[in-house]
């Protein structure tokens, strides 16, 4: 196998029991092989597996979907409620850079969809984590008016989706989903 048709670059050769076979990775979309028999034994054959990319490799993801979400022609042809429902749990899981970078692809499918693509009410956890924060920062005299990246994100994801769904005439059901019915009952309260 090699990632070249000459099979002189990134060669991998085995021969022999499935023992000697290995695990190896090559550059490139394109798998070069060739199959060989001596005739010494009358097996079936051989049985490979390829995979495309590294799973894991959260930066290729990112940079294929944010390519992908930025073309317009492309966009129509997407899954789009499949993807936002699993870039929401990205974002949930996800902390740091990570997270930040899923929140930005949310932002993009939120922008970029038309109604009833994704399931807005899937926001929840973010809206809740956002939420504390927004708690903390007013208790939080000590640097005032300084927000985190985390937290502008947030603030950025929630105000588009507001207007969104404002124009999509759905505020109320929206909100409602967002929040939890002690949240709802000390707002009415204030």
């Amino acid at each position: 196998m090699a990632s070249s048709s000459d099979f002189q670059q990134d060669r991998h050769s085995f021969s022999g029991s499935p023992q000697k076979w290995t695990d190896f990775e090559l550059p490139g979309d394109t798998l070069y092989y060739r199959f060989t028999s001596d005739m010494s034994n009358t097996e079936w054959g051989y049985k490979f597996t390829v995979t495309a990319g590294h799973l894991g490799r959260f930066q290729t993801g990112f940079e294929i979907l944010k390519q992908m979400l930025s073309e317009e022609r492309v966009i129509p042809h997407l899954p789009l409620a499949k993807i936002w429902e699993w870039q929401v749990g990205v974002a949930c899981r996800q902390t740091g850079h990570q997270r930040l970078k899923a929140i930005h692809l949310l932002l993009k499918i939120v922008q970029c969809s038309s109604q009833g693509d994704c399931d807005l009410t899937l926001l929840k956890p973010l809206w809740q984590l956002f939420t504390h924060m927004e708690n903390n920062s007013c208790h939080d005299t000590a640097k005032p008016g300084i927000l985190l990246p985390l937290h502008r994100a947030l603030a950025e994801l929630f105000f588009v989706t507001e207007n969104r769904v404002t124009e999509l005439g759905s505020l109320q059901e929206y909100l409602l989903a967002l929040n939890t019915e002690d949240h709802l009952h000390r707002c009415t309260a204030q």
